[in-house]
């Protein structure tokens, strides 16, 4: 059980009043996440551009293996990182001696997912790549890079519980110090296993699954030390009573965290899916396609944090009844992320040519990349609105609209825009960028009128400011 002096230290920390101090400890909780994100980030980003500087091919192959995977990741992760508004909540209501039962069943969650999430794979991989138009090299590495990745499943879904935990305590800079430890491990093994380096085997694209999966396996095996013997988490004591599964528990999780692995499951999804649809085209802009949308997902890291740090201050102050100072970190976080956007937005008009240069020496692909970059700022500006206020609404634990209103504006109204755009007119590949451009701007506005909604219905209700 967490003691009197850091609960004392907890409340101190997260319980600010004038709107500095709320800047001050939004930049606190904001600025560790962020860096932990571009962290995981540069992972796949690594993983995209080593593999591409071996050939087109196994970068195409990595691209395809990468759609597959990361929709299936980030909307499990999702479910796991429900842990995130409980605890917020125990935190800010002072229910401190629930904290760690929750933790533990949050883990056996977690096993539990990673076993159908490993079983699913291997009944459907091959099927699903055999279906798909790809060129045999292509098809191949991709095979191979997930199954190399499977290794890591469990880990990775252990940590996004135990990191939750902690970013829920205020602890983020111990996530973010944690990621930047294992960063360039990665880079080191995707070197050696990729270009077969100091007498390991050249792998090329497949080499990138097998570092991705030894990177998993360290920052779980070094958060599992954090948790159990470093202060504050070990106060908890969450593994020295281990207490059997609670279907109860997993209930009150899957409740909040479902909508919000779907909800986040659709969004990445819409662009795994374009990935998928785009292998009719050649590999060139296969490619290049992917090139875009790794830098458009690296630049998608500032609003994901913005989002995971208002769940985070939202869901304690929202705990606690101060409504007021939960509205105002909403303004905080959507406002600032929107600023944000615009300064990468320029950034994209200014050094196109240089970001497609990161990711590959072929002049056709560099050209074909710099496009899709244009086409990546206008929907990384709805990203901009839509992502941290999907954050601030699962602070208020308001999470089930969310869910309704990213699967409608990406799926029944983004990708079938998308899919006619490229299918009937002369756009080709392009068209589906701007399906996505429609999509995340309709899911955008929808979700900020979610939000005002659930904010004046909150303000009708008894506060303790």
């Amino acid at each position: 059980m967490i003691t009197l002096q850091i609960a004392r230290q907890l409340q101190v920390n997260m319980n600010t009043t004038s709107f500095s101090q709320k800047i001050k400890q939004f930049l606190i909780i904001f600025l560790p996440i962020f860096t932990t994100q571009i962290a995981l980030s540069a992972m796949s980003f690594f993983d995209t551009n080593m593999s591409g500087k071996f050939s087109p091919a196994d970068l195409a192959g990595v691209a395809i293996g990468t759609s597959l995977w990361m929709p299936v990741q980030t909307g499990l992760s999702g479910i796991l990182m429900g842990i995130t508004p409980v605890v917020s909540h125990l935190l800010g209501s002072r229910r401190h001696d629930q904290i760690g039962h929750s933790v533990i069943q949050a883990l056996y969650l977690g096993i539990a997912v990673g076993l159908v999430v490993l079983g699913a794979g291997a009944l459907l991989l091959s099927p699903v790549l055999n279906g798909m138009p790809l060129e045999p090299h292509v098809a191949n590495v991709a095979f191979y890079f997930l199954c190399a990745l499977a290794f890591g499943i469990m880990p990775l879904f252990g940590y996004t519980v135990l990191r939750s935990f902690m970013d829920a305590l205020g602890q983020t800079r111990i996530t973010m110090l944690i990621t930047l430890v294992s960063l360039p491990v990665n880079i080191l093994l995707n070197y050696v296993l990729i270009f077969g380096r100091w007498g390991f085997p050249q792998l090329g694209g497949v080499g990138a699954g097998v570092a991705t999966a030894c990177t998993y396996w360290l920052i779980f095996l070094i958060s599992l030390f954090f948790v159990h013997r470093i202060e504050p988490f070990a106060q908890y004591g969450i593994f020295r009573q281990w207490s059997s599964v609670s279907f109860r528990k997993w209930k009150e999780l899957l409740l909040i965290g479902v909508p919000i692995g779907f909800a986040t499951f659709f969004e990445t999804s819409i662009f795994a899916a374009v990935t998928l649809l785009m292998s009719r085209f050649d590999t060139v802009t296969i490619a290049a396609h992917q090139a875009a949308l790794n830098f458009a997902s690296t630049l998608y890291m500032l609003p994901v944090s913005i989002c995971m740090a208002l769940t985070i201050l939202v869901g304690f102050e929202n705990g606690a009844g101060r409504l007021k100072d939960a509205k105002q970190y909403s303004a905080l976080g959507i406002g600032g992320a929107v600023a944000l956007s615009l300064i990468t937005a320029i950034i994209l008009l200014l050094f196109g040519e240089q970001i497609a240069g990161v990711y590959s020496n072929e002049r056709e692909v560099i050209t074909l990349t710099q496009h899709f970059l244009i086409y990546a700022i206008f929907f990384q500006i709805s990203d901009a609105i839509a992502t941290p206020t999907q954050g601030a609404l699962r602070g208020y634990k308001d999470v089930n609209p969310a869910l309704i209103i990213t699967f409608v504006a990406y799926w029944i109204i983004g990708l079938p825009t998308g899919y006619i755009t490229a299918t009937y007119t002369s756009l080709g590949a392009f068209g589906y960028w701007i399906g996505l451009i429609a999509g995340l701007a309709v899911g955008a506005a929808t979700l900020l009128w979610r939000l005002f909604r659930v904010q004046q219905q909150a303000a009708l209700r008894p506060s303790s400011d």
